[in-house]
């Protein structure tokens, strides 16, 4: 085990290079949900703070975005679940392609499981972020007021 020849080591250096160039893309995906919850969680706040003082149509109205805003958070933390469990398996597939290399055992299964999993926690995650922006669109719309007076601009 000890006198495996740097040939062997490029070459499995080679395999784990497409997943973690997956890991560094799912980096970036981890990054804007977690942008985007972060802004979710200030805006929950702000209201939290201002709904105590607010007329019972301005809490009525507090109230609803308050749903949606909790309804996002969640859907924003299982996408960050997901993608962050997407990861954990990308590592496993890179770990084991070292270990099955150097001691040369057949685990060509168990990693194609284990990426075949990635995918789909991964495509799950991404699935959920489309279905937070899907829920942020539907809901936070500009007042008509607002987009009759640029037309007439």
């Amino acid at each position: 085990m000890f006198n495996i020849p740097a040939s062997n080591i490029a070459h499995i250096i080679q395999l784990a290079v497409a997943p973690v160039f997956l890991l560094a893309g799912i980096g970036g995906i981890l990054n804007v949900v977690a942008t985007r919850l972060a802004r979710v969680v200030d805006r929950v706040r702000s209201l939290e703070r201002d709904l105590p003082e607010a007329d019972p149509d301005q809490l009525e109205v507090g109230m609803r975005e308050l749903a949606i805003l909790d309804r996002r958070m969640g859907v924003c933390h299982w996408s960050i679940a997901l993608s962050t469990v997407a990861a954990l398996l990308i590592c496993l597939v890179v770990m084991i392609l070292f270990i099955t290399d150097l001691v040369a055992l057949n685990f060509a299964i168990p990693v194609s499981l284990l990426f075949i999993a990635a995918m789909v926690s991964l495509t799950l995650g991404l699935s959920l972020f489309l279905f937070e922006v899907t829920i942020a669109t539907r809901f936070v719309r500009v007042d008509e007021q607002y987009i009759m007076r640029r037309r007439l601009l």
